[in-house]
């Protein structure tokens, strides 16, 4: 008797009735073979086998072209689930917890397919945090500040999506170039993006194409939603239109994987603003990546500034200053400066609530410098005689040698041409600066404070009282207040000197120093007494 996996074995023609059914030729011809064929490990010798065998005796040609071979299901301790241990866990329930999208990410995307697979509530809870939920933080982001700011989007770029999506008619020429940094690095690294999910999904690589949108996702939520939030607040039409477009391309790429969600937000967000466009994200076309929308000098130098920018938080956290304490400067490599235009120094500053960000070069007297070789550059000229050269490099005037490699990117030690990139050059202040140096960046921090830092400082706290104020109070973003203040000392002066900037960051349209009443609100801890109201 035949076995029963020739049966299996025969399904990709029995299926279809082939040869004998009528019309089952044509449709055979188009579906054979199969795109690909998943199963467990344990299908191997029988599925996997099966298909192949009977294909290619009868058609000479296998019936799949490709396989995802899937690992075994084990719980979050790693033992197998089994119903004899207890330790199953039922899908439905699953997907009630967690939502279907979340455990359908989890698997297809949270992992190697061929690998074993732990699961349980605590990985797929992970798996919601930091990709369903902060994608659905920056949605959330997006329709609340469009909605305070009265905006709507320009119709879909046509650089974005292919042709067909977009009704003709629906298509008016429009200003779409984004001018802000910000702005044109997310446009350049989004349209990577669209690249590199494309050719991962055409791999099968569903656990590639997950860690390309969970970094993204990361990426747009906490680099440019938070380095844009005043633009935002302000009611900025470029960055409510670069985020607005860059959620409907994450959206369209995370449909696959996760159809609920994106589903609601394309009704909630995108048609909500644009309700020309396709009626579901799962009847959009699929993005399409313009080349000539990437900033290849933009992306290295967003990456370097944020680079630097963590670096100065370390900094800063070592030092034991807090972020809300402006400081006089920063500097960095001068190197790094010198790849850095006058954008990405302002993002720099601002985030580390510095005064100016300089290079090391500008420091003068303040600054030690030493020299050694880059024993892999001096390696592929030099050879053997790379230990003779380095010891030379370590034996020269390190701050002559950094001021010659600065000005002409080569310098001339004992008889011999060295360039820029065959030395490493450190720097590092003397002293009252905190200095952080990690795989050969540095960043110093001026740690001075003088008196007009310090009420700078004192602002800023003023600032972060009345906000959790507002917070509380249950006000609107958006919402103006006046307020009323009373404090003594280098307060109450700090107060008087920011009073715009405070006004500005509280939205205040008033603010006025006032003899306290009973029900204000006393910050013993700054030596703040404050109220508010909403205008």
């Amino acid at each position: 008797m035949i076995d029963a996996w020739f049966d299996s074995g025969s399904m990709p023609f029995a299926q279809w009735g082939y040869p004998y059914a009528e019309g089952s030729k044509e449709i055979f011809d188009r579906s054979y073979p199969a795109d690909f064929i998943c199963e467990a490990i344990d299908q191997t010798r029988g599925w996997f086998y099966s298909l192949m065998a009977v294909g290619t005796l009868v058609f000479d040609a296998s019936s799949y072209r490709n396989v995802l071979c899937l690992g075994h299901i084990l719980a979050e301790d790693g033992r197998k689930m089994s119903k004899h241990l207890g330790n199953i866990l039922e899908p439905i329930p699953l997907m009630d917890t967690h939502g279907a999208d979340a455990v359908r990410w989890f698997m297809a995307a949270g992992g190697s397919p061929w690998a074993s697979r732990r699961v349980g509530h605590m990985t797929i809870t992970e798996t919601v945090r930091k990709v369903l939920l902060t994608y659905w933080n920056s949605v959330a982001f997006q329709a609340l500040y469009a909605r305070s700011n009265n905006w709507t989007p320009s119709p879909f770029e046509p650089s974005l999506v292919e042709p067909s999506s977009v009704e003709p008619s629906s298509v008016e020429p429009v200003e779409t170039t984004p001018t802000h940094v910000l702005d044109r690095w997310l446009v350049s690294v989004r349209t990577i993006l669209v690249r590199e999910v494309t050719a991962a999904l055409e791999n099968f690589d569903t656990q590639r194409y997950g860690a390309l949108i969970a970094d993204f996702v990361d990426d747009l939520s906490n680099w440019y939603v938070r380095r844009s939030r005043r633009r935002f607040w302000e009611g900025d039409r470029g960055a409510l239109q670069a985020l607005h477009d860059t959620l409907d391309v994450v959206t369209r790429l995370m449909a696959p994987l996760a159809p609920f969600i994106t589903e609601r937000v394309w009704q909630d967000l995108i048609l909500a603003t644009d309700p020309s466009g396709p009626a579901s994200v799962h009847l959009a076309s699929w993005p399409s990546a313009d080349d000539a929308l990437v900033d290849a000098d933009l992306n290295d130098a967003m990456q370097l500034t944020r680079r630097l920018v963590e670096l100065g938080r370390s900094a800063r956290a070592e030092a034991r200053v807090k972020t809300r304490q402006p400081l006089a400067r920063v500097l960095v490599p001068s190197v790094s400066f010198a790849r850095l235009n006058a954008d990405l120094r302002r993002e720099i500053a601002t985030e580390l609530n510095v005064q100016a960000v300089e290079s090391f070069a500008s420091a003068g007297d303040l600054v030690d410098y030493s020299a050694k070789g880059n024993f892999r550059a001096l390696g592929r000229r030099f050879g053997k005689d790379t230990p003779k050269v380095a010891a030379t490099i370590a034996a020269a005037d390190a701050a002559e040698l950094a001021a010659a490699l600065r000005e002409h990117g080569v310098a001339t030690v004992a008889g011999v041409e060295v360039t820029a990139d065959e030395v490493l050059i450190s720097e590092r202040p003397r002293e009252g600066w905190s200095v952080v140096n990690e795989q050969g960046e540095t960043v110093a921090l001026d740690l001075e404070l003088t008196p007009e830092l310090v009420q700078a400082g004192l602002a800023r706290e003023v600032v972060r009282l009345v906000q959790e104020r507002r917070k509380v109070s249950g006000l609107e973003v958006s919402d103006r207040i006046s307020l009323a203040w009373a404090a003594e000392g280098n307060l109450a002066e700090a107060i008087r000197a920011h009073s715009d900037t405070i006004a500005s960051e509280v939205l205040a349209v008033r603010i006025a120093e006032s003899e306290p009443a009973d029900d204000w609100i006393t910050d013993s801890e700054v030596g703040l007494t404050f109220t508010l109201a909403k205008t």
